[in-house]
């Protein structure tokens, strides 16, 4: 039975794949949607509040300035009303001022799209707070990522230096595609028992007579657009495995379905809009295979569970589970929320067996199965550019993809964004395993404690937020170090893809010839994920090895 809920679900999320990455082409193309007639107005409003002429194009430079811009007034404006809160209103619990350091973290944190939290939202935040620092965000983040990525395959069929308008792109992103999507998702949960007030925390007396006091908000409008926008976080600190932000499988299988809705359909979409379908479903097909090995090692991981459980009688590890998913449940929403780069979770992964631990750090480390809203898409191509440009010296060609030459510059870019990763990752790993400070956080010793601090850094380079919660990250330490990093590996990667987008748009289109190496076939998918996986195995084995490997080594000896 757990087979079959995990294959219906996938199944769900394929029969989604077409419709809405078609619905993604007419929004960034400016075709009729549907909802012209609703946004149209308040568009074009918005349009000239900000003073953006709807027909400006913008060259790459224009279009990565106006990202950076843009998003380091939100992030300063995030930073302000974190640290004002307890003088701002709705703040009907009185909750103080948050420090310095850890809104540093959050502001980044939530503008990266990360959404990496290194405190309980019900106990730190405002409602002010979680509206304006947290849910607004959520959506300008998505947006941002889905921009780029619609930038960057404009920059690969174009013919000029003309990536678009930034800003046309976020405000249609966010009324076109983000803003419905979550008003649906957000009744529905209404309707599964999410709360969704302004009112403050209620107490309550138990049926043991206890006094208990129950945290409430607008918790079904954060969590639509938490999984839409792959954001991650949340309103309560045990996220999706609160009853109120995730109370029944119905509402499970929703979150699933909207973390990989976006992700996947953006990969169709960039089929349709380089008019080359087989193009995208090659890519789609090369993700998909990753996706599939990850999910059947952390499922059978689950269901076999470690020998210790073996010892007292269980076969199964329910360590850190719901009982209302259970293990398929469990199972698939570590995979999806790691591989979208979500962040969400409906279990605790510190409680994962190693090798399910090992695929949550693999697909951040990765950072390319699907991935976030337009990043995983950008990364993807960039294992796509580095694939072509060895194939093309394999054999003494020049390499071409889509008809564009890949030369020394392109490369060179590629470079920095695929190398980028892995450095923050492990060199600030490295710096915290020889800080006494950032030593005494974590709760674990030996192989298991070194993976907790592996996966934080992981996480905050990949942007997706999730947390080996044995490891406490609010010191100040964690919360500068791992801020910068989310900022790293966001932007950095972003600012080499516009570029290559910028340089790849200006050159002319190459015939295809007998000798053109074709990228839309079985033949290239194989060779795609081969150079994933050893780019990958290359960079982080030794990293895995001292930790969730050796650590499952350790317990089946």
């Amino acid at each position: 039975m757990g087979v079959v809920q995990v294959a219906v679900t996938l199944l769900i999320i394929l029969l989604l794949v077409k419709p809405a990455g078609s619905y993604l082409v007419r929004v960034f193309d400016r075709q009729r949607t549907g909802l012209d007639r609703v946004f149209g107005g308040p568009e074009r409003l918005l349009y000239r509040l900000m003073g953006v002429r709807e027909d400006e194009t913008m060259g790459w430079k224009k279009y990565l300035s106006a990202v950076l811009i843009s998003n380091a007034v939100m992030l300063i404006l995030m930073f302000l009303v974190l640290r004002l809160q307890r003088f701002l209103p709705l703040n009907p619990d009185g909750i103080d001022n948050m420090p310095a350091a850890q809104a540093f973290n959050t502001a980044a944190s939530f503008m990266t799209n990360t959404n990496w939290q290194s405190y309980t939202g019900e106990n730190a935040l405002s409602y002010l707070s979680q509206l304006l620092a947290v849910t607004f965000p959520m959506f300008t983040s998505a947006a941002t990522g889905s921009a780029v990525a619609i930038a960057f395959i404009r920059g690969l069929v174009g013919r000029r230096d003309d990536l678009g308008n930034f800003y046309v792109d976020l405000v249609r992103s966010i009324t076109r595609i983000f803003l419905p999507l979550s008003f649906i998702v957000a009744l529905f949960l209404v309707f599964q028992g999410v709360p969704q007030t302004l009112a403050g925390a209620v107490n309550a007396t138990t049926l043991e007579g206890a006094q208990q006091t129950i945290t409430r908000g607008l918790v079904a409008s954060l969590e639509s657009i938490k999984h839409i926008g792959t954001n991650g976080g949340g309103w309560f600190g045990t996220n999706a495995a609160h009853p109120f932000e995730n109370p029944t499988a119905l509402s499970n299988l929703v979150h699933i379905v909207c973390m990989m809705l976006l992700p996947t359909a953006l990969v169709y979409a960039f089929g349709l809009m380089v008019n080359n379908r087989k193009q995208g479903w090659t890519l789609f097909a090369a993700m998909g295979v990753l996706f599939l090995v990850m999910l059947t090692t952390v499922f059978v991981s689950e269901y076999r569970g470690v020998p210790a459980l073996d010892a007292n009688g269980l076969q199964t590890n329910m360590e850190g589970k719901e009982v209302r998913f259970g293990i398929p449940e469990s199972a698939l929403f570590t995979a999806v929320t790691t591989a979208a780069t979500t962040g969400s979770v409906n279990n605790m992964h510190e409680s994962l067996t190693p090798l399910g631990g090992l695929v949550s750090l693999a697909q951040m480390m990765l950072n390319n199965v699907f991935g976030g809203k337009g990043v995983g898409l950008l990364n993807g191509l960039l294992y796509v550019i580095i694939a072509v440009f060895i194939c093309g010296l394999m054999v003494g060609r020049t390499p071409e993809f889509l008809g564009k030459k890949i030369e020394g510059k392109e490369i060179k870019l590629a470079c920095i964004a695929l190398l980028i990763h892995p450095l923050i990752i492990l060199v600030p790993t490295a710096l915290a395993l020889i800080n006494p400070e950032a030593v005494a956080s974590i709760s674990n010793g030996g192989t298991h404690g070194l993976t907790e601090v592996l996966y934080a850094f992981a996480s905050g380079a990949a942007n997706n937020g999730s947390a080996f919660a044995g490891l406490n990250a609010n010191t100040d330490f964690y919360n500068i170090a791992i801020g910068i990093v989310m900022l790293l590996g966001r932007y950095i990667s972003m600012i080499a893809m516009l570029a290559i987008a910028g340089s790849l748009a200006v050159k002319r289109v190459v015939p295809v010839t007998t000798g053109t190496l074709r990228t839309h076939t079985p033949l290239f998918a194989g060779i795609l994920v081969m150079m994933i996986v050893v780019v990958g195995a290359l960079t982080f084995f030794p990293s895995l090895a001292l930790g969730p490997i050796a650590e499952h080594l350790a317990m089946v000896r």
